[in-house]
């Protein structure tokens, strides 16, 4: 006789797992969730108090094959940041603040503490970014993956007011480029990266390689109401090269003084390793910077100052001149 359990999907453990895991995700909850999670939908209710004129702003992204790392490493209590941070760091792009994200794991069959500890990582990007968890899926599906193996996906809603929204539109001829510091390679790369070391080489530096995609949602929400920024970009896949062009005007270019930040040893550890051309590794990795303001030229030295107050390291790392959308490392 077949039953559901012999093919591969167990109900009971995953009624387990969801059970364990609501009094962790309720630490995360913003006074405008409505429901506890687990129903057929999640409630959030908009503050319009606080949104004039709201305009949502969406993201959905995953980790990528840093997951790999993870696994080899068996260490899974960061990767569930990564996809917090993929998101909220995309939205911040448009000035919105986060207000709640939904997970979507995927998996074959792995061990339940394995996925609390990404749930709990999960959990910890959104009270870091000020969102709430409410809610998800995990999914179980026999013969998809290989034993322990696993996906992690998310998507992310923010808010902000329409008159409020920055889009690349305001950026002139003038401005500076300010580099926030990265923590690492963050989550775009890793296939590269993969490629340049060994197994061995990989797990034992599983750790640095793990650290988690920084989140700058609260250090750059503060400086928003100064109005100095006229545009933010992510630096994920694509790099300098495509996400900085992606938000200039079309008779703007940036250029980017590849000397005006010190790149971190692992970026050229990859570089030496895998042999890879220098314009290759500002178009896959951040090399130490993982997000730019585009910002007046009078502000931008008060910006830094505000964003160390915040423990944030930032640089001056290129200006923008008269062009046609493109990116310039020099």
């Amino acid at each position: 006789m077949i039953t559901y359990k012999k093919s591969g999907v167990d109900i009971k453990s995953a009624s387990i797992f969801k059970s364990k895991i609501k009094p962790l995700v309720r630490k995360s909850f913003r006074p405008e969730v409505l429901k506890d999670i687990g129903g057929f939908g999640s409630f959030f209710r908009l503050n319009r108090k606080k949104f004039r004129d709201p305009v949502l702003v969406s993201s959905s992204d995953g980790v990528g094959t840093k997951l790999k790392i993870a696994e080899l490493a068996n260490k899974h209590d960061t990767v569930g940041i990564d996809a917090v941070a993929m998101n909220v760091n995309d939205i911040l792009c448009a000035g919105a603040e986060p207000l709640f994200f939904l997970d979507y794991i995927a998996f074959t069959k792995v061990k339940e503490e394995v996925l609390v500890d990404v749930v709990k990582g999960i959990n910890n990007g959104c009270i870091e970014s000020g969102c709430s968890l409410i809610g998800g899926e995990t999914a179980q599906m026999p013969g998809m993956y290989g034993a322990g193996e696993y996906d992690i996906a998310g998507f992310c809603v923010g808010a902000i007011d329409r008159s409020q929204i920055i889009d690349g539109s305001a950026i002139r001829a003038g401005n500076l480029v300010i580099g926030l510091e990265s923590s690492g390679i963050h989550s775009n790369g890793y296939s590269l990266v993969r490629k340049a070391f060994s197994q061995n080489e990989l797990k034992r530096m599983s750790k640095e390689l793990l650290t988690p995609t920084r989140i700058y949602v609260k250090q750059v929400l503060s400086l928003l109401p100064d109005k100095n920024i006229k545009g933010i970009a992510h630096i994920t896949g694509g790099a300098f090269y495509d996400k900085i062009a992606r938000i200039l005007p079309h008779n703007t270019n940036v250029i980017i003084d590849k000397n005006s930040w010190g790149v971190p040893k692992i970026f050229r550890l990859i570089q030496n390793k895998g042999n890879v051309l220098q314009r290759e590794m500002y178009h896959t990795l951040n090399m130490g910077i993982g997000m730019v303001l585009i910002v007046e030229k009078n502000s931008a030295n008060s910006i830094i100052a505000k964003l160390k107050d915040k423990k944030l390291k930032s640089w001056i790392i290129g200006e923008v001149v008269k062009g046609k959308r493109q990116v310039e490392i020099v």
